[in-house]
């Protein structure tokens, strides 16, 4: 069965400060998306799509892109996340310079979304493993109502340098029962981590709770089920909202609560690392030169 992986390359960074999607980490200057492309045809998926700014193709194209396309001869579709798609009944505040969130992304790359597919940040390194189990289980997901999705452990994805957002998962028999959306989760000094949305010193959560980071699979017909969505809330939105996003976590649970969708769950022994603070940058490209030295990745990914 054709597969195709969405990569969401449109965000602000803000975080970061800077433009992380497209910052060189790897030893030969990959990016890490480059690894997310890697892994994913050695696993089986055809068919790439890339969700980026107008503004960022040129760049896209020539770090990357197209040396991808020449070696592989695969080709990389690429889609805008734009304010004015998926949007024509609402008006967007005019000092609104947030995305519209991650299902805003990908109902942007909707017209070149044909197959099953799997959906997953820029600036984050999943392994190997996750792309092997997401892809054996794409050809199951029979219609909008079934989803998979990679989940990590919370000791395994925060950073030392700030806070982070988590979907914390409650699972059941490997099925998906509930994510709550969780801002500002903080690794203390004690090495406890705590849940800091409201307070400093927060209730702590557990280190072996799983969590969603933006790894999902689905069935294509779930994108008219993410388009009426998306249309809900824009309409929920306040007048004046710059701020609020809608994601793909918070509308899995919701879709989960209502009982019109099913998600299994799946883990992988692989680490997780990405570029949340640019403090994060010199592990992440520690990590990768690791991955080189010991034969999981070639010396130039596109030789």
């Amino acid at each position: 069965m054709d597969t195709t992986l969405v990569v969401m390359a449109a965000g602000l960074g803000s975080r970061y400060g800077g433009v992380k999607q497209v910052e060189r980490v790897g030893p030969a200057g990959e990016i890490l998306m480059e690894y997310a492309i890697y892994d994913a045809l050695r696993a089986g998926f055809e068919h790439v799509v890339i969700i980026i700014k107008p503004e960022m193709l040129a760049d896209v194209r020539e770090l990357f892109g197209d040396r991808i396309e020449r070696h592989t001869g695969l080709r990389i579709d690429y889609a805008f996340q734009e304010p004015s798609r998926f949007t024509e009944r609402y008006v967007i505040p005019a000092a609104r310079i947030k995305p519209l969130g991650t299902v805003h992304a990908v109902l942007c790359a909707k017209d070149v979304i044909h197959t099953p597919f799997a959906v997953l940040n820029a600036d984050d390194y999943y392994g190997s493993a996750a792309f092997a189990a997401i892809v054996d289980e794409l050809p199951r997901l029979g219609s909008a109502r079934r989803a998979t999705m990679v989940a990590y452990q919370l000791k395994n994805t925060v950073s030392a340098y700030g806070t982070v957002t988590r979907g914390v998962c409650e699972a059941e028999n490997g099925r998906l029962r509930k994510v709550r959306e969780t801002y500002k989760i903080k690794l203390c000094s004690d090495g406890a981590i705590r849940d800091t949305s409201e307070r400093e010193d927060g209730p702590a959560l557990d280190p072996d709770a799983l969590v969603s980071m933006n790894l999902w699979g689905y069935h294509h017909d779930i994108l008219s089920v993410m388009e009426r969505y998306f249309e809900d809330f824009l309409a929920r939105l306040a007048p004046g909202d710059i701020k609020s996003e809608c994601l793909l976590p918070v509308m899995m649970d919701a879709l989960t609560a209502r009982g019109e969708i099913e998600t299994s769950v799946l883990q992988t022994p692989d680490h997780w690392f990405g570029l949340t603070y640019r403090e994060d940058k010199p592990g992440v490209v520690n990590a990768l030169r690791a991955l080189h030295e010991s034969g999981t990745y070639p010396e130039t990914l596109w030789s």
